[in-house]
């Protein structure tokens, strides 16, 4: 059991490596046995007519000797007696390994009568060389014909030899034959059975690898269809696919656990929105009855163009310009609070905005203006510019010592047409530049002292007009050096600007 949880343990790939190296000893060890039998028998069947093949060279050899001295008495040259040595020599060497022992075996006897022979034939044909070399023409005729006599018998005996020798070795051959086809027929066995057992032990492996992904996909689909109930799935390995299906069960269960989360959540959220809507309800009323309290913007239009009139006729002029920018401002605001504008109607209301603290101030706030004549037909959302200025006027020049100055700038920069509203003032903290750009500012903070038109909401619509969030920009160098503020009016989508 030790051993089956360490082979489930292991990873996928030494599992492979293990299966490929098993499986391939296997097939060499296999191969090794098979090579080494056939080598063996064919060994045999060498051996087998090894002997024959022995005895023809013998009788060559003996030919050769009878040839060479035949040579020598006809011709008496110093090639044919070094003939004769040399195969005197070879055929001597031959004759040794021949038996020469005394045995049962009739062909073991004709080797040894071949040896005894052969010695006297070789013994003959010296003296028959000596004799010519000696020129004794009597002894070395006698020699000769007693050596060809035994020559004739040598041949004979070795050809009987050969024969006897060939019908043996073909009984052990037809013997070798047939067990070399038996063993061709085993070691195929043997290879068809290991071969089976490769294909087993892969089956087996790679279905211990495949059978947990095929059920992990299984599960699997059944969770992206939407069912979470599914029964997780049974870990039997520590390989890949055991932590792959690990973490799959926690997945499922983290999943439902996130689930459960969301539906409490949800419930705690539906029983606070119940209670916000019924607040909200309190609220729409009080804010209704607030509303419905305040002064009717028509009655205040026809009141200051009657304080107009009034001022006109006893002729207090700058009384009634004063009135006069005063109904404008408050028209505006009434008319374009909801629609889009063009930059210069923009620019108008910041110069009757201007007047009107100037008037309030003693003509404290002063206000320039570098106007692009040729950009202010562009469209844009509108009260956009006062409550930029409005900001630079209170926070910004209200309480510097010097003299304040708020400066419009209107100019095309790259492919942006640029606003720039700029002041001298105390200038802003990076801090609270971070806050204003996050929308992290207070609503009690932004309203103070205002018309109720916070950066906050100029940034948003004109993020929500432009359809774009890099176009509001606020710049200050520190305590003291200004405040800049940089409207980037970007083109519209079919590359022109609004107009």
């Amino acid at each position: 059991m030790k051993r089956t949880r360490l082979g489930f343990n292991l990873a996928i790939q030494t599992k492979l490596i293990f299966v490929f190296i098993f499986t391939s000893i296997i097939v060499f060890g296999v191969n090794v046995f098979v090579y080494l039998n056939l080598n063996q028998m064919i060994n045999k069947i060498d051996e087998i007519y090894g002997s024959n093949v022995s005895l023809n060279e013998l009788a060559e050899t003996l030919s050769d000797v009878q040839i060479s001295m035949t040579d020598y008495l006809n011709t008496k040259s110093s090639d044919a007696i070094e003939q004769y040595y040399r195969s005197e020599q070879n055929y001597n060497n031959l004759i040794n390994s021949l038996n020469v022992t005394t045995t049962n075996s009739d062909m073991r006897l004709m080797e040894k009568s071949i040896k005894n022979m052969s010695d006297t034939y070789l013994r003959i044909t010296n003296e028959t060389v000596q004799s010519k070399r000696g020129r004794n023409i009597e002894k070395y005729k006698n020699s000769y014909e007693e050596a060809s006599e035994l020559f004739s018998y040598i041949n004979t005996y070795i050809y009987s030899l050969n024969n006897e020798q060939f019908r043996y070795n073909s009984s052990n051959y037809e013997i070798l034959l047939s067990s070399l086809k038996y063993s061709e027929v085993v070691s195929l066995s043997i290879l068809i059975a290991v071969a089976l057992c490769n294909i087993m032990i892969i089956i087996l492996m790679t279905r211990s690898i495949t059978n947990p992904l095929k059920e992990l996909a299984k599960i699997a689909n059944e969770v992206a269809s939407g069912r979470l109930d599914v029964e997780l799935l049974k870990i039997k390995s520590g390989d890949e696919v055991g932590v792959v299906a690990k973490a799959f069960n926690k997945m499922i269960l983290s999943v439902r656990e996130y689930i459960e989360q969301i539906r409490v959540r949800m419930e705690m959220e539906s029983a606070m929105k119940e209670k916000e809507l019924t607040m909200e309800t309190h609220l729409k009323d009080a804010q209704l009855k607030y509303l419905q309290a305040q002064i009717n913007p028509h009655f205040l239009f026809n009141t200051l163009n009657a304080g107009a009139q009034l001022a006109m006729m006893e002729d207090a002029d700058r009384t009634y310009v004063y009135i006069q920018n005063m109904a404008d401002f408050f028209r505006y605001n009434v008319k374009k609070n909801n629609g889009s504008v063009t930059i210069e109607e923009e620019i108008e209301l910041v110069d009757n905005y201007i007047y009107i603290l100037n008037v309030r101030f003693s003509g404290e706030i002063h206000f320039e203006k570098n106007i692009d004549s040729s950009l202010t037909s562009i469209k844009m959302p509108s009260m956009i510019l006062q409550p930029i200025v409005e900001n630079s006027v209170n926070y910004g020049i209200r309480n510097i010592e010097r003299e304040g100055l708020i400066t419009l700038s209107v100019y095309q920069d790259n492919h942006n047409i640029c606003i720039s509203i700029k002041d001298n003032g105390i200038g802003i903290p990076a801090k609270r530049i971070r806050e204003i750009m996050e929308k992290e500012v207070k609503e009690s903070e932004s309203s103070n002292d205002s018309n109720g038109v916070g950066l906050e909401n100029v940034i948003a619509r004109l993020q929500m007009y432009f359809e774009s969030d890099d176009i509001f920009v606020i710049q200050s160098e520190g305590e003291n050096k200004g405040t800049e503020v940089i409207i980037r009016i970007p083109k519209a989508k079919d590359g022109e600007y609004h107009v």
